[in-house]
């Protein structure tokens, strides 16, 4: 009776039959193609960024050259190129920025002081903690030109004035990133720092700053950027005074001054274009400080580390 059964159910089986697909042999498609050299030009990111810029360029000198717009209000960007040269050239643009730029490093690097103790006290107890977080919610919010005028009450028409002003916008970024970064680093470095015993400076030191360094880089650049600007607005401020070359205001003269105060003299002299070459060197020390010294930071460190992404 099984064999039966075994027999009729043998019978019942559907053998299909094999399809064979005559389209060919499969394509692959190309794997390595050459690159075109108009591919290769686009591809590097400077070349892209002075295209933009150059299209930026044009627009201007075409606007102001054919729009009717009066070149005492809208100088074009030729009579501006040629005023910024004329300006490093003959007028010692370069000696005016030089003296911008040593009291903005000196107030950075007084500034940064004061951030990385405020951080210590902050990690190192939960008083400095509340005290950090209580003092950046209330000054934070602040604008940094709204001090000076107290700052030339308290120090007189001098650096110092200027000084104390950038410090309010530099300690507070740098305070504020570096608290976060170091909140936000993982238990797992945290552990690795207990178990090597590490503690207080040497903790600090070797594990938060490089686990919390993306954050620390950030509010530098910050801190850069607001300090640069409140620089250029305080010697905005002090106007005719004009600071001598140790940063102290002294005699009137075009080379004694800030890069500030060469924007204001050639304002009160209806010189726009030159005006326009003052803003102008504003955008370029700025652009220079961020990618000759900050990306380079960036480039060898935490993109190097595998942090950031290029």
């Amino acid at each position: 009776m099984s064999d039966q059964i075994t027999t009729a159910s043998a019978a019942t089986i559907y053998i299909r039959p094999e399809l064979e697909n005559g389209v060919g042999a499969a394509v692959t498609g190309e794997v390595m193609r050459p690159i075109s050299v108009s591919e290769q030009i686009s591809n590097i990111d400077s070349v892209r960024k002075l295209a933009a810029l150059f299209v930026v360029v044009c627009l201007w000198e075409l606007y102001t050259r054919f729009g009717g717009i009066n070149e005492l209000m809208f100088p074009t960007f030729t009579a501006t190129a040629t005023a910024l040269y004329d300006a490093i050239v003959n007028e010692s643009l370069m000696l005016n920025v030089w003296n911008s730029l040593k009291l903005l490093l000196t107030g950075y690097a007084i500034g940064i002081s004061f951030a990385v103790a405020l951080v210590v006290l902050a990690v190192g107890s939960r008083f400095g903690s509340d005290l950090l977080t209580t003092l950046t919610a209330m000054l934070n919010p602040l604008p940094a030109v709204a001090l000076l005028p107290m700052a030339m009450l308290w120090f007189g028409l001098g650096s110092e004035a200027i000084i104390f002003t950038l410090l309010h916008s530099i300690i507070w970024p740098v305070a504020l990133n570096t608290h976060a970064g170091f909140l936000g680093v993982s238990e797992t470095h945290r552990m690795v720092g207990k178990n090597y015993s590490l503690k207080g400076l040497a903790y600090i030191g070797k594990i938060l700053v490089p686990a919390a360094f993306p954050n620390i880089l950030t509010g530098l650049r910050i801190a850069w950027a607001f300090s640069w600007r409140t620089l250029i607005a305080a010697e905005l401020v002090f106007g005719g005074q004009v600071m001598d070359t140790s940063g102290n205001l002294g005699a009137e003269g075009s080379t004694a001054g800030g890069l500030g105060y060469i924007i204001f003299q050639n304002q009160m002299e209806s010189q726009t274009s030159y005006v326009f070459a003052g803003l102008f060197m504003v955008i370029l020390v700025g652009i220079v400080v961020e990618n000759g010294v900050f990306l380079n930071i960036e480039e060898r460190t935490i993109r190097k580390w595998g942090m950031q992404q290029s």
